[in-house]
Formats: C-alpha cells, structure tokens, sequence
C-alpha cells in the first residue's frame, strides 16, 4: 500500500478493508469482554452505520469528544467521527471535572461520545449550560430517565444495510484529530493533527516494523489510552499492517493478556518497563546455584551484542545455548511470540533498555511529541542503539539549532493550537517545531540530553504542567511558594515554602491542606509526598528572576537531593 497517495485516515481503513473482507480475519479483539471480537467486514458495517446516524448532528470540521477506556468501539467511533467529516477530540478518562469543563468550554463539542454512565457522569452537569452539545453517544445503556438524550451505538452498528463504500472528500491537510495536552501556563492547549500528519507517521513506522511482519496477521495489545497521541497514531499502523488489535483489560492485568493473545509487537511507556524490569531483575536475584550462573552468564553476553562488543567462537555457542534454555523462557512469560516491545512517550532509563534487550526482549526507544503526530525518531530492529531514540523517520527533517534544541519540519508537525494562535507562534517558526527538548546527533542517530521546557513527563507519558499544580498550591493561604518536581518519576512531590503567619503549622495541617488541593487535579497531577524549607525564594537569592518567576532548574538544582529523599 502506498501511503503517500492515500488522502485521508477512513480512506486508509477502506484501502485495507478491501484487501482483507473476504477472508474472514477478526480485526478488533477485547480481552475485558472475551468473545466481543469484530471482523473486517463487521468493523466496516459499524463505521458506516454509525458515521451514517453521525452525519445527522454534525457539519464539516464540527468537533466529537470521546471519553472511553480502550475497547473496539473507541476505534470504530474513531474512524466514525473523522468519515462524518468530523474531528475526532479524545480525552483521559482520568481527568478532573474541571478539565472536562474547559475542554468542552475550549472545542464546543457538537457530540460527545462515552463508554458507559460513569463516564458520563463525569460531564452529564457541565453540558447542561453548554447548547452546542446536540447529542450523547453511548457504547452501553445509561439508563437516563429521557432516553432521547442519548444513542446508544450497538442499536446501530453491525447493521448490513449499508453501501459498500467510503465517500469522502477529506485532504491530508484537514484536522483528524484535537489532542490536548498540558499548557505551561496551566491550561490544556489542543493540538492539531492532520490526516497527512498520521499517516507520515505511519510511513516512518512500517520502515521499523517491516523486519517484524512475518506472517499474515500480526498481532498487537494495546493497553496505552487511545487518548494519548501514541497510542491513537499507533491504531493506524495497526489498520496499514492489517493487524489483528486485542483490547488489554487494565496495567494491572497485562501480563496475564500477553499470555491470552501472545502478542509479537506491544507499544508502551517507560513506567512499564521499569516495571517489568524490577520484577525480573528480583527475581534474577533470587536464583542459586547452577541457575545463578546461567543467568548472569545470559546478562554478561547479552550486554556485550547490544553495546556492538564482538563474542568469540565459544561466547557465540555459549548464547545460542543461552537463547533456548534462558531468554526462551523469559519470553514465554509473555505470551512466548514477542519480537519486539517500543518504548515512547518519555525518556527509558538507559539501564533499563539495556537489560531488557540483554535478556532476549529487544525494546526499540523512540522519540516524539503530541505536536509532531507524535513520533520523529526511533531505533530500528537491526542496530538498537539503547542511549539513543534512533534516526529519526522518514518524512520529517530533523535539525539541531544553534542553542542545542531539537527542531522538526514535515508533514507531521502539527497544523497549530486549537484557539491558541498565541501559543502556535511561540513554537511554529518558519515550519520549524521547537520542540523545547537539547539534543545531539551521533552518527544520524538522534541523542536527548536535556529538556528546555517546564513540562514533567510520567513514565506513564503522561505530560504533566508543573505551573498549573504550582498555582493551586499557592493559591492556599497556607502556601506562599512551590516547585512540583517528578519527571520521569513514579510520583510529583512538592518543595514548599510557607506563609509568614502559618509558620508555625503542623504536619498534620500541611497535610490535610494538600489532600484538599489534590482533590482539584487529576489523579497524575496529586502530590504524594513533601518537604518544607524555611528561605524564601527572592531576586536577592538568584531563585527569582527580575520579572519575579521562579529559576526552577536553579531551584531544583539546589534541593536535588531533599526531593530525590522523597523517592
């Protein structure tokens, strides 16, 4: 399939579709409803039905918010808002209401799309005062006291009284997609991804995947929120492979679905393999005796390929032995058919990567951005280089300005912030994306050494505005000054200086008061844990600059060691 000559997302399920209707494959699996498993055939009746009743509340370009958890219908609404002519606008369902407020104050949904009546719940009060909303979609019964509020999908979908195509005039130029992600101001900003955007994006990513497609239906999991810009790119992928898409039930139970569907290819953030990497690395530790030193036998010649170090004549038996009596066996732990995990949405820890791929789970890092469709660069199958996040895909240039920071042109990079031309300046200069992450290039391989912006990304991937966070706290009387510190870590802890008068509160206070303020943010937004200091931050102690903002890297710099006690 050639996917420069494809105009749009839809157009690329229809391309796919029309390769693959008569062969019976089942294309949408979920692993929480077992036997809830779609076809072809019956993934494209459901879209065309659905976007069909769709078409009767929206107008071109209108926006369609889509809470849910990741299940087949998130994908069949999906393709269904963007084949109405729509803009698909995911959101977590993780938010606070205070963000689903702005959201919908923000995009003026004229749908919104929910799994179930605890999703609707979330916004069932705000659109009452908002009259774009024209109507509720619903993947299960609500069970609401005026049923003509709402729809739910399964009276329409799976319906054969439909036309056999795809009409649409969509260009690759168009919005598929708003995806928010956080402001350092605080606020969400939109991004816009257009239907080009995507799929450039999956022309970078069939170049990496292409060594991996070895049979005629490859198998993924997908457990990352369909709202996050990865995740949502990647179900295109999937569509251009013609990939058979199992649902994961929850992070909780995602080593048990491994073992369901023996998945080859899984796409995830670095919290998993730090998960994954401190249960093995245990129970490695664990071992004795003959066990013990197969295993760091195993580990010693498998960090030796991956740094490129040469084995000789019997290191090379040595591993051959090493790859069925050791790493089969790890493998078959999760699900015994992975050829490889890929790793974005945050920086992995580098001595993650290595152990994983030492261990006979190759681990790809990539790098990438909601505002770039999201991906730029990752390492390839065939020459992993663990410290880097590979060369970047085809179709977008890639350069390092002269301050360091990394900058990207192409097709992928956003059209510009939903109503935020402000924003869109301040970051699309002459094409260019800055991205606000300092990077390198070793020998076309792109390295991340440093980061420009105040935003703090999960190992979940979840990009978090300290600022915002920063704001509620201060705004407590309790509170005069804060720094929210937790990139790439499990948690967000809090420095905090206090006021004058509540010098003299107790723990038990300070406590009680952020339990207060956690209950305004979002679960990824709370703070855990906490430490106090008695010098406030001021131009005369270099913490704040002449226009009275905090010098975060200095302040961080200088109580390092105090936060990193919290962990």
């Amino acid at each position: 399939m050639d996917l420069k000559k494809i105009n749009n997302l839809p157009e690329l399920f229809f391309c796919q579709y029309e390769k693959q209707k008569d062969k019976n494959k089942i294309l949408l699996s979920s692993l929480r409803e077992l036997g809830k498993n779609y076809s072809w055939k019956q993934t494209f009746e459901s879209i065309n039905n659905l976007s069909s009743e769709l078409k009767k509340y929206v107008n071109k370009g209108d926006r369609c918010l889509l809470i849910s958890e990741n299940r087949p219908e998130w994908f069949i609404s999906d393709l269904s808002i963007m084949l109405a002519d729509s803009i698909t606008v995911p959101a977590y369902t993780t938010y606070a209401e205070r963000d689903y407020e702005y959201i919908i104050s923000d995009c003026t949904p004229s749908v919104i799309f929910v799994s179930n009546k605890e999703q609707f719940n979330k916004i069932k009060n705000i659109i009452k005062s908002k009259d774009f909303v024209k109507k509720i979609f619903s993947f299960e019964k609500l069970e609401e006291k005026n049923k003509d509020e709402y729809i739910n999908i399964n009276d329409l979908i799976l319906n054969s009284n439909i036309s056999n195509s795809f009409e649409t005039k969509i260009t690759r130029k168009d919005p598929a997609c708003i995806i928010y992600t956080s402001g350092t101001q605080g606020n969400p900003k939109g991004v816009i991804l257009s239907h080009g955007g995507i799929l450039n994006n999956c022309e970078g990513a069939i170049e990496i995947i292409k060594p991996l497609i070895t049979n005629d239906q490859t198998r993924f999991l997908t457990w990352l929120p369909l709202s996050h810009s990865y995740e949502h790119t990647v179900q295109f992928v999937q569509i251009t492979v013609a990939a058979r898409i199992f649902y994961a039930e929850s992070i909780e139970k995602l080593i048990k679905n491994m073992n369901d569907c023996s998945p080859e290819i899984m796409t995830a953030v670095p919290r998993f393999y730090q998960n994954l990497y401190q249960k093995i690395n245990a129970s490695f530790n664990k071992a004795t005796g003959l066990k013990k030193i197969l295993i760091k036998k195993m580990l010693n010649l498998g960090l030796k390929k991956i740094q490129k170090e040469p084995l000789n004549f019997i290191e090379k038996i040595q591993d051959s032995v090493l790859d069925k009596i050791v790493r089969k066996k790890i493998k078959s732990q999760f699900g015994g058919s992975l050829k490889t995990f890929v790793s974005g949405g945050g920086a992995l820890d580098k001595k993650v990567g290595f152990f994983l791929n030492a261990i006979g789970l190759p681990t790809l890092q990539g790098y990438g951005l909601t505002e770039t469709s999201p991906v730029v660069s990752c390492n390839p199958i065939n020459d992993i280089r663990v410290e880097t996040v590979g060369p970047p895909f085809k179709g977008n240039e890639v350069k390092i300005a002269e301050d360091g920071e990394i900058l990207v042109k192409g097709e992928n990079v956003m059209l510009g912030y939903w109503n935020n031309q402000k924003e869109t300046e301040k970051v699309l200069k002459n094409g260019w994306l800055h991205t606000g992450d300092v990077g390198v290039f070793e020998n076309n391989y792109l390295k991340i050494t440093d980061r420009k912006k105040d935003i703090i990304i999960t190992p979940g991937g979840d990009n978090i505005s300290p600022i915002k966070i920063e704001n509620e706290l201060v705004n407590s009387d309790l509170f005069e000054q804060s720094i929210v510190y937790g990139d790439n870590k499990p948690f967000l802890v809090a420095l905090l200086v206090l006021n004058e008068e509540k010098k003299s509160s107790t723990d038990e206070e300070i406590k009680f008061e952020i339990e207060k303020i956690n209950k305004k943010l979002s679960k990824i937004e709370n703070i855990k844990k906490y430490f106090t200091i008695n010098e406030k931050f001021s131009i005369e102690n270099g913490m704040l600059t002449p226009t009275l903002k905090l010098k975060r890297y200095k302040i961080i710099q200088k109580y390092k060691n105090n936060f990193e006690k919290l962990y």
